[in-house]
């Protein structure tokens, strides 16, 4: 399938979405919500993608919601029948990516605002260029935190600092967003993508069954309470250790060498 809105590429068991609007600073129009959630299952069905990259073409991430698009809806008096439209695309979007199997690094190479932040917050990591920039802007637009924000942001920073940052719709840099929990690396712009990469590969040459079951744990146990969460590393381990996967990463160790993982 060929994509408007997002950059579609799969090499060395890595994915990468480049959301491609960088006219708008990537935000939200166009197709790129329908383009992404068809990636993403793309990405959760395909074999041969063992880890997900998600990144922005041009100058910005993702600027969030397209202003220029929601003044025209205003203008027309389409907003009712758009939003009716749109929000549970924008939620089967989030929803696809939590269900996605496979880890997904957001590479933050400039602005993140509004939807945009939430968006990266939606990955299970998040790495970014120290000219990156992130602001939760609804409220500078008279709403309310959207995809995913109320959900993400208080796991990420406490609830206070969400309320914060919410509240007051601020900018902050990378710097601080790494401060508060929001990235997990900071580099410098021209390392981004490299180093995203070279994480990136260091996941796929893991164990991927192992991986995509620690994900669903680390989920799980988000809701979860303890004798809930041990029942459920049980379980995984139970899958684990009838995988060819197992015997080879214990073969290896006996050998003395680097595992071969096969995903079997």
């Amino acid at each position: 399938m060929t994509y408007q809105c997002l950059l579609y590429e799969v090499k060395d068991g890595i994915a990468t979405l480049t959301l491609n609007r960088p006219d708008r600073l990537n935000a939200l129009g166009g197709t790129l919500r329908e383009d992404l959630h068809d990636a993403i299952a793309k990405c959760s069905a395909d074999p041969e993608v063992r880890v997900v990259v998600i990144t922005g073409a041009g100058r910005g991430f993702c600027s969030g919601g397209d202003v220029k698009s929601m003044s025209e809806r205003g203008q027309t008096g389409l907003n009712t029948s758009v939003e009716e439209r749109i929000a549970p695309l924008r939620d089967r979007v989030l929803l696809a990516m939590r269900d996605c199997p496979k880890p997904i690094i957001a590479a933050v190479n400039g602005a993140a605002a509004g939807a945009g932040v939430n968006l990266a917050l939606a990955c299970d990591i998040r790495i970014a260029s120290a000219t990156a920039k992130f602001s939760q802007s609804f409220v500078k637009r008279g709403l309310t935190p959207d995809w995913g924000g109320s959900y993400f942001l208080p796991r990420a920073v406490g609830t206070a600092k969400a309320f914060e940052l919410i509240f007051t719709g601020d900018t902050i840099d990378a710097a601080e967003a790494q401060k508060l929990g929001i990235v997990n690396t900071v580099v410098a712009p021209e390392e981004l993508m490299g180093e995203t990469y070279k994480l990136a590969k260091k996941i796929a040459a893991g164990a991927p069954i192992a991986t995509q079951l620690a994900k669903r744990a680390i989920q799980h146990a988000e809701h979860a309470d303890l004798r809930a969460a041990l029942e459920f590393e049980t379980f995984t381990q139970s899958i684990c250790r009838d995988t060819e996967d197992h015997k080879e990463g214990v073969k290896a160790f006996m050998e003395k060498r680097a595992p071969v993982f096969r995903g079997r």
